[in-house]
């Protein structure tokens, strides 16, 4: 059983559908296509504003180049501490804006605190030639801990971005699980409470490679273009690229793949809970579940052949059980089981 993470997870059986269908006749290249327009049109339906798309092959790529929109090279971008920019990007984010700096904010569970952010800008010189000026925020939903950000607590640190004049970013790698997790509109948790640029992701929840960098002020358009082809991101054949996302969201697959993931993360949080000497460290809010084990746990999990990452989760230094829409409840409760076997 592998509960490494869901980019291990493989394609939803629609998703590959979608990529034979797209693999028939010929079409215009380099986003010219007609699934590509489609995408536009529903992309605008589903967050119900005019937004320009620009499809990419990985998370990482989308933060960066949405970031580099947002950002000077003399610019600071303020995020978690915690946060994948921050983490796994490997200095992307300050290589795509040509040197703008990442000022790291405290709060629980990996989401910002609205008071440390305030704090930080008090503190930020600004105006100064000598100093990196505030620029921009990035937000991670749902977070590196698996916690999901509500609408008043997005919409206190998108309103002090902008009385500070920032932009704001969303790493979306996982928006669909938080969409499913909130039950709210996609438009609520973004452009309705001051998001400038979405990194949407798909791949952690289906697709073989897609994500899309989507631009609700569309002033950003015409620089995104040039910063999206320039980070050689527009694919000739964008239609494939194009042809996933579209699979991914026609008739909510996206929200039905996130709920089975969630709901299997929620059984193995509750199960995980009721065992002795098992810590949950982080809410269960989307699909993954961060605890805390007893050495002989551990060492009897892996043993057992059961993959997972320990020593996540930052200084909580916690075991990373991540569920995907291939996850069963067989095995989640093949997991417990173990779990609760170990602890005895």
């Amino acid at each position: 059983m592998d509960f490494r993470s869901d980019n291990t997870a493989g394609v939803l059986p629609e998703i590959m559908a979608a990529l034979a269908a797209a693999n028939q006749g010929t079409q215009p290249s380099y986003g010219a296509d007609a699934v590509t327009a489609r995408l536009r049109k529903r992309l605008a339906d589903l967050f119900e504003h005019g937004v320009a798309v620009f499809p990419v092959g990985t998370g990482s790529a989308a933060n960066a180049i949405g970031l580099s929109a947002l950002t000077p090279p003399w610019g600071a971008i303020y995020c978690h501490r915690l946060a994948h920019i921050e983490l796994d990007e490997t200095n992307g984010p300050e290589l795509f804006t040509g040197g703008a700096k990442l000022r790291l904010v405290d709060g629980e569970d990996a989401r910002i605190d609205p008071r440390a952010l305030e704090e930080a800008l008090r503190l930020a010189p600004s105006g100064g030639v000598h100093n990196p000026q505030p620029a921009a925020v990035s937000i991670t939903q749902i977070t590196e801990l698996g916690a999901a950000y509500r609408p008043d607590h997005l919409a206190a640190i998108t309103d002090l971005a902008r009385r500070r004049g920032l932009r704001v970013h969303m790493d979306g790698a996982r928006f669909a699980n938080a969409i499913a997790f909130l039950g709210c509109s996609p438009a609520s948790i973004t452009w309705k409470v001051g998001v400038d640029v979405l990194s949407l992701g798909a791949t952690k929840g289906g697709a073989m490679g897609a994500e899309a960098i989507v631009v609700f002020d569309t002033s950003l358009a015409t620089e995104l273009a040039f910063r999206h082809k320039r980070a050689a991101q527009l694919y000739s054949k964008m239609r494939f690229v194009s042809a996933q996302l579209n699979a991914f969201l026609t008739d909510d697959l996206w929200l039905k793949a996130a709920r089975h993931a969630n709901e299997r993360a929620a059984e193995l949080g509750r199960g995980l809970a009721q065992v002795p000497d098992v810590k949950l460290v982080a809410p269960v809010e989307g699909n993954m579940v961060f605890a805390q084990l007893g050495g002989r746990i551990t060492k009897g999990l892996q043993d057992d052949g059961i993959i997972f990452y320990d020593g996540e989760g930052g200084a909580k230094n916690a075991a990373r059980f991540v569920c995907s829409f291939r996850t069963t409840p067989a095995e989640v409760e093949a997991l417990i089981a173990a779990t609760r076997r170990h602890a005895g």
